[in-house]
């Protein structure tokens, strides 16, 4: 079974490697709350290893974040957290890994998590084939 830290247990049994990484991953999660409750994002995608997982949905539950929780890969976890509206497209629409989304959908979610909408469109038809980039290599 896989082991799960969560935020406020005791790391005096675990070495001092995995509390680096517990911290890294606490500082980055904190991170990413701080901007939400700012407003700064109305979405964020955290992305973990599962032995994390069970502190990161605790600390959103203790602040009352809406969550969604999805594998990513064997080791890893997408936490997608934020308005509750964009967690629902999310589970609508993003139901299998995310490099094998569509063009389309690969979109909508950049656009959702707030990414540059202009590199949004450029990746878009790269993704497509049919950019100014693409047809001068063909």
């Amino acid at each position: 079974m896989t082991e799960r830290l969560r935020m406020g247990d005791e790391t005096s049994g675990i070495s001092q490697t995995d509390q680096m990484a517990v911290s890294s991953v606490d500082k980055v999660l904190a991170n990413h709350i701080y901007e939400y409750k700012k407003g700064v994002r109305r979405m964020i995608l955290f992305t973990c290893n599962r032995r994390f997982e069970q502190m990161a949905c605790h600390r959103l539950y203790r602040q009352s974040i809406d969550y969604v929780v999805q594998p990513a890969g064997k080791e890893n976890v997408n936490v997608y957290f934020g308005r509750r509206e964009c967690l629902d497209a999310i589970r609508l629409f993003v139901t299998r890994p995310l490099n094998e989304l569509t063009p389309e959908e690969d979109f909508i979610l950049g656009a959702m998590l707030g990414y540059d909408i202009c590199a949004q469109c450029e990746r878009y038809c790269e993704r497509k084939g049919k950019c100014k980039k693409c047809q001068h290599a063909q």
